[in-house]
């Protein structure tokens, strides 16, 4: 299938790197079912070892969906999404996805308290390998202003804020290699946003040129200090970055 047509991205509109990448998109599109407007429309962008890369743009100019494709949980009609220089196969997605967290603004939960939840991933196939680091989470709780007691919290009783915190911390104790957050901190409170924010920002240090992050926010402020290299969507196109 053709790509729609629009500005070719090139040079100042175009997330780009020299270095080898993890993640790729090339000319990325999808439109409204039956229909034929387009969400995405030709997007491309690198996503390389050592980014931090912020991305703005109003509601419903398509940045989850460019974070769902990139995460492979929603279909493309055109382009090609490549992890680290390859194709993805669909044999290969439980191994990407495994290395390759995307993180919804609203995360379900189970039911039940948090430790629970930070256990739920290693009962996965690809994850049973690894044991849940309770001495590890509670370092990422003292992060974020949180002591051993909010472990034994119920799913219930969590505010929006606190189920923000618990996604991410489940995320990010699974060392995955890239974090596809969309808007991770938006039901918190000043302090536990910067709180999160240092969080992500150990993580990614840890591993400084292995590991990466694309980070949604209608935060100006918040892109330009999570972010590197900041990205703007207007109408399902990428069209600016610096």
């Amino acid at each position: 299938m053709s790509s729609p047509e629009s500005k070719t991205q090139s040079g100042s509109d175009r997330i780009d790197h020299a270095r080898p990448s993890l993640i790729e998109a090339r000319g990325v599109c999808r439109r409204v079912p039956v229909k034929t407007d387009w969400l995405l429309r030709d997007i491309s962008l690198t996503l390389s070892g050592g980014d931090r890369i912020a991305l703005t743009g109003p509601a419903g100019s398509g940045k989850t969906l460019l974070l769902r494709a990139l995460a492979q949980l929603d279909p493309i009609e055109a382009g090609h999404v490549l992890w680290r220089g390859q194709s993805l196969v669909p044999a290969a997605i439980p191994a990407y996805r495994s290395q390759v967290t995307y993180l919804h603004q609203r995360s379900t939960l189970l039911a039940g308290t948090v430790e629970e939840n930070l256990h739920w991933p290693f009962t996965l196939r690809v994850f049973r390998a690894r044991q849940f680091d309770r001495g590890r989470v509670l370092d990422f709780l003292a992060v974020v202003g949180r002591d051993a007691s909010f472990l034994d919290k119920s799913d219930r009783d969590l505010s929006g804020g606190e189920r923000q915190i618990v996604a991410l911390l489940r995320a990010v104790q699974l060392d995955p290699v890239v974090l596809l957050l969309d808007e991770p901190t938006s039901a918190l409170d000043k302090d536990t946003r910067t709180a999160v924010e240092s969080l992500v920002d150990d993580w990614q240090r840890q591993l400084p040129q292995q590991r990466a992050y694309l980070w949604v926010t209608h935060d100006a402020e918040q892109a330009t200090r999570v972010g590197q290299r900041i990205g703007s969507m207007r109408g399902g196109q990428l069209i600016t970055e610096r």
